[in-house]
C-alpha cells in the first residue's frame, strides 16, 4: 500500500496549523473521535464493517517526506515552524475498532481515535474514506448473498468499479460480505482469495464454430469448464453443444468437476429452467448454471421466487459500485477534549436528531439471547461503564424513551465490540488473513434474526444509550439551551 500521508482535506492540515499556534498559549490537548454513520446503507437492517487492515497500513506509514513538505510550502499557506513539526511527525495515539466483519447498527463508534488533537484531526478524512468504502460495499456484498439464499456469489465487478483502488478494495470487502471469490487476480494475490472466470464471447467469436471454441476450452481446462452458452442461440446452439462437449469428456474418462454452462442474457428464470431439464435429460444434474448480466440482490431474489435453476452469481457492476446507494455516510465527530488532567466532553447540536452526537469516551456492549445466540440489542454507554448479565438489565429506546425491553438474569449475554488497535502510538492488533475475517463475519452474520436481514423494510434492531450516557446527552443538550 502506498503511502498516503497527504490524502487528506485541505483544512485538516490548516485546522492543525491552527492548533500547533494555539498551543503556546493553551497547552496541549489530547482529543477522542468517533467515526459512525447514523443510517444503514440501501435500506438495511445493519452494515458489516470493513477497512480496518488498510487503517492500520495508513497509521504505520504515516510520516512527511521532503517532496511533502516541498509541495506545502509551495502553498504558500503553511508556516516554517509548523513544517518542521510535520517533518517529525509520527502518530502518537491510540485508536479502539470494531472488528473488521462485524455486524454493526447506527450511531455506534466504529472507530475511536484518542490522541493529541493535531494528530486526531490529520487521520479524519483517510480514515473515513478507507472504512466507509469498504463498508459500503461489504454491507451491499452481503444484501446480495443473502438474496442468493446459500448459492456461491461471485464478485465480477472490476470493469465497471470507479478505478483501480475501488476495484481492488471493493473486491476485498466483497469476500467479507460473504462472495465466495471474484475474478480480480489481483485481489486473489494479495489478499490470498479464490478467483474464478469463464471466458467472453469473443472467446467463441474467434472460432469458426461454437462446438469448436466449447471442445478447446474443455480441452484446457477439464477441471474448471464453465462453458458461456449464450453468444448465439441459448438453447438451440449453446446448451445442446455444451452438451456435447460434457458427453465426450465423459467418454474420454475424464471426471468432470466445477463443470456447468453460464447464462448472460435473456431471461434468465426461463432460459434457466429450459437449461436445467436438458442438462437432467443428458444425465448432468450436477452441472453448475451460472449467472451474470446486471444482477443485484432484487433481481437474484426475484428470480428465485420464479423457480430459476440457477446455482451461481457473478454480480458486478450493482455490486462493486453499490449503485442504488453509492455512500456510507460515516462521520468524523469530536466526543471529548482534555487540556491538561481533566476530560471535557463535546457533543454536537442540530435541528435534526439524528445529527445530534453522543459526547463522552464511550464502549459498546452488544446483547445475546443466552439461548439462541442471537442478537437482542447493542447498548453504548461510557467508558468506565461495566454490564454483565448476573442481574436483570433494563434497556430504552433514547427518543421513545417509553419503549423498554429488560432483559433477565442469566438469560442473556455481554460482549464488549470495541478492541486496542494501537496504543501510543504502537500497532497491538493482531494481523489476520481476509480469509479468517471471512469466517468471522459469516458467524457474524448468523447472530442476526432474519427478520433483520430482508432485503425490504427489515426490522430494525434496539441501539439504546446507558441511562448515564442519555442523562450526560440530555443535560449537554439542556445547558446550551440555556
Amino acid at each position: 500500500m502506498r503511502n498516503l500521508t497527504l490524502l487528506t482535506d485541505f483544512y485538516e492540515l490548516t485546522m492543525m496549523q491552527a492548533y500547533h499556534h494555539a498551543e503556546s498559549t493553551t497547552g496541549a490537548q489530547e482529543a477522542v473521535f468517533d467515526m459512525f454513520y447514523r443510517e444503514n446503507p440501501c435500506g438495511n437492517g445493519y452494515a458489516v464493517v470493513a477497512g480496518l487492515a488498510q487503517v492500520v497500513d495508513y497509521i504505520n506509514d504515516l510520516a512527511f517526506f521532503d517532496e511533502d513538505i516541498t509541495y506545502l510550502r509551495s502553498t504558500g499557506v503553511f508556516g516554517e515552524e509548523f513544517l518542521a513539526y510535520l517533518k517529525n511527525f509520527k502518530f502518537t495515539g491510540s485508536i479502539n475498532a470494531v472488528p473488521e466483519g462485524t455486524v454493526v447498527f447506527p450511531g455506534e463508534p466504529l472507530v475511536q481515535v484518542i490522541a493529541p488533537l493535531m494528530e486526531a484531526q490529520l487521520i479524519e478524512t483517510a480514515i473515513l474514506n478507507i472504512v466507509n468504502h469498504q463498508s459500503l460495499i461489504a454491507t451491499k456484498a452481503s444484501r446480495v448473498c443473502w438474496a442468493a439464499r446459500g448459492d456461491r456469489v461471485l464478485e465480477y465487478g472490476l470493469r465497471r468499479a470507479q478505478g483501480p483502488d475501488a476495484g481492488l478494495y471493493g473486491a476485498r470487502a466483497a469476500m467479507i460480505g460473504g462472495c465466495f471469490g471474484t475474478s480480480n487476480v489481483l485481489a486473489g494475490q494479495l489478499f490470498g482469495v479464490h478467483v474464478s472466470g469463464t471466458h467472453a464471447h469473443s472467446w467463441i467469436m474467434s472460432f469458426d464454430t461454437e462446438l469448436e471454441a466449447f471442445r478447446y476450452f474443455a480441452e484446457l481446462y477439464p477441471t474448471n469448464c464453465v462453458l458461456l452458452v449464450d453468444t448465439y442461440d441459448t438453447l438451440m446452439s449453446g446448451v445442446p453443444n455444451a452438451i456435447r462437449v460434457f458427453t465426450e469428456m465423459r467418454e474420454a474418462g475424464i471426471t468432470l468437476e466445477n463443470y456447468g454452462i453460464r447464462l448472460d442474457s435473456g431471461d434468465l428464470a426461463y432460459l434457466s429452467k429450459r437449461a436445467k431439464k436438458m442438462l437432467d435429460e443428458a444425465g448432468f444434474s450436477d452441472a453448475v448454471i451460472c449467472a451474470s448480466n446486471d444482477l443485484d440482490e432484487y433481481l437474484i431474489a426475484e428470480l428465485k421466487s420464479q423457480g430459476a435453476q440457477i446455482s451461481q452469481w457473478g454480480v458486478g457492476t450493482h455490486l462493486i459500485t453499490s449503485k442504488e446507494y453509492p455512500a456510507f455516510g460515516g462521520v468524523y465527530k469530536l466526543a471529548a477534549l482534555r487540556t491538561g488532567s481533566e476530560w471535557q466532553n463535546k457533543i454536537k447540536l442540530s435541528e435534526a436528531s439524528i445529527k445530534i452526537s453522543n459526547p463522552g469516551i464511550k464502549k459498546i456492549f452488544r446483547l445475546y439471547d443466552a439461548y439462541s445466540g442471537k442478537m437482542k440489542a447493542d447498548l453504548i454507554g461510557l467508558a468506565d461503564e461495566i454490564f454483565t448479565n448476573d442481574r436483570d438489565l433494563t434497556i430504552f429506546d433514547p427518543i421513545t424513551t417509553w419503549k423498554q425491553m429488560t432483559l433477565k438474569a442469566g438469560e442473556f449475554t455481554v460482549r464488549e465490540l470495541l478492541r486496542p488497535v494501537f496504543e501510543n502510538g504502537n500497532c497491538v492488533y493482531p494481523t489476520k488473513t481476509v480469509t479468517e475475517i471471512c469466517e468471522y463475519a459469516e458467524a457474524e452474520r448468523d447472530t442476526l434474526w432474519d427478520e433483520h436481514k430482508r432485503l425490504v423494510r427489515p426490522h430494525i434492531m434496539p441501539v439504546d444509550l446507558s441511562q448515564k450516557l442519555y442523562d450526560l446527552k440530555k443535560s449537554m443538550i439542556e445547558k446550551s439551551r440555556k
